[in-house]
């Protein structure tokens, strides 16, 4: 059975992760969703959305104005928010299985009702950023035993990839942390309660870790699919 995916438009990355999704199944239908496209509709032919990585999202959002000028003011969208704010509505009011990869992973929280760090190094912890030339750092995770994700990656530690300078600051009620970094940056969140909506929020990007192989990349994709395929 042919299934659709919404994936959040975000620019020229945007076909990695059609790249990384066809990786599972090259019959997977997907729609490009984004306000430059006008098609907030579209989302009720989703069986899964995947929110995906790109700006920061605007402060009012989480009512913290005093994070903005940590913000950087030419990596935001504000039209992305609201667009994306209305997809959530949308996937949390008919428990859309839902990806959120590393921007994906933060609207979430605050869309539920929790907060963001600004700015990491700010803080005084590691950068998480890239690095100058563009490559993706590699660091360390640990994962709650107990967790969903530690039964999704069938792990409890490993390397992921990092590429931003945001992260959760207090989670939303609902949601709860499973995985954090060696300097204490919040890498994964899940339902804090048992829930028959399938949802995984992911800090790194497992479209791009090199390899294919490891636990954090191909096995996020494929619990996904299968809960959009079994929706």
């Amino acid at each position: 059975m042919s299934i659709t995916i919404g994936i959040t438009d975000c620019g020229d990355k945007h076909p990695i992760y059609e790249k990384w999704i066809l990786r599972q199944n090259a019959d997977i239908k997907i729609i490009r969703l984004g306000y430059r496209q006008n098609n907030l509709d579209d989302v009720k032919f989703c069986d899964g959305v995947l929110l995906t990585g790109g700006e920061d999202v605007n402060p009012r959002f989480y009512f913290k104005p005093e994070n903005l000028p940590l913000c950087n003011s030419e990596f935001m969208d504000e039209k992305r928010d609201e667009f994306e704010w209305k997809i959530c509505e949308y996937v949390f009011a008919n428990k859309v299985p839902l990806l959120g990869i590393c921007r994906g992973l933060q609207f979430v929280n605050v869309f539920l009702g929790g907060t963001l760090i600004g700015d990491i190094p700010s803080i005084g912890k590691n950068n998480h950023s890239k690095y100058y030339e563009g490559k993706d750092r590699y660091h360390l995770i640990e994962v709650s035993p107990d967790s969903t994700l530690a039964g999704i990656a069938g792990a409890t530690s490993g390397e992921i990839n990092s590429a931003h300078h945001q992260s959760v600051d207090i989670p939303a009620q609902t949601l709860k942390i499973n995985a954090m970094s060696e300097d204490g940056i919040v890498e994964g969140l899940e339902w804090k309660a048992v829930s028959d909506h399938a949802l995984t929020l992911v800090q790194w990007h497992p479209e791009r870790i090199e390899n294919e192989h490891n636990p954090f990349n191909y096995r996020i994709r494929e619990v996904f699919i299968n809960a959009a395929s079994g929706r």
